[in-house]
């Protein structure tokens, strides 16, 4: 499909809606946000720490970063500028729905009234990479302090379940955050726990090792 180009006003910004992805946003913007996209800017620094701090329903429990107010690292994440038809309460929506599995429903967001680590917050940039407003998602901590092996834990457990059955487990998680070069403080000893408990030398080879077991 040909790149698609936009007619701006002098009084419109050339880059007005943007989405800051990392991990498997970045990877998988889903199918409503993909088509939308228009240009990226990569190499982003986040304006936040990020760490394994957080157990997903949605991908059976597996550890996924969030941001954190202490702890963590900054990574380098990648703008995803929308087309500048998409209004700001659009993009809002489709990253809600994209982030909580509702892609197609048409439901509409709506910022969460009290603090609710499993509900998404789509907080706001401004004038953020050259990009008017920049879009995130926040979600809450769910893991205190979680050690490398109660991670590796959850992370073997969720690739034992339906979860790892649709590659939304832990252990494919940290692989795609592995190939993005998003490494935590927790990344290190938490791949080595896995590794360590699994009996296997690469990420690759562990999780085919459970997916063999799960499949005897």
């Amino acid at each position: 499909m040909p790149k698609r180009h936009f007619v701006t006003t002098s009084k419109e910004p050339a880059r007005r809606i943007g989405i800051l992805a990392y991990g498997s946003l970045l990877e998988d913007p889903g199918n409503e946000i993909a088509p939308l996209v228009v240009e990226r800017i990569p190499g982003v620094e986040t304006p936040f720490q990020i760490e394994f701090f957080r157990s997903s329903p949605t991908r059976g429990g597996a550890p996924t970063v969030v941001p954190v107010k202490s702890g963590g690292a900054t990574v380098r994440g990648t703008v995803l500028v929308l087309d500048n038809r998409v209004s700001i309460e659009d993009a809002r929506d489709m990253l809600w729905r994209r982030e909580t599995r509702r892609e197609g429903t048409g439901q509409r967001y709506q910022r969460p009234a009290d603090p609710d680590p499993n509900k998404m917050v789509a907080e706001e940039l401004p004038n953020f990479a050259g990009v008017a407003v920049v879009l995130y998602a926040r979600f809450g901590s769910t893991l205190s302090d979680p050690t490398p092996d109660q991670l590796a834990e959850l992370a073997i457990k969720s690739a034992m379940s339906e979860a790892g059955k649709r590659g939304r487990d832990g252990i494919s998680y940290l692989i795609s955050l592995k190939r993005q070069g998003i490494v935590t403080p927790l990344t290190p000893a938490y791949e080595e726990a896995v590794l360590k408990m699994t009996g296997a030398v690469s990420l690759d080879e562990a999780l085919a090792v459970i997916r063999l077991k799960t499949a005897s």
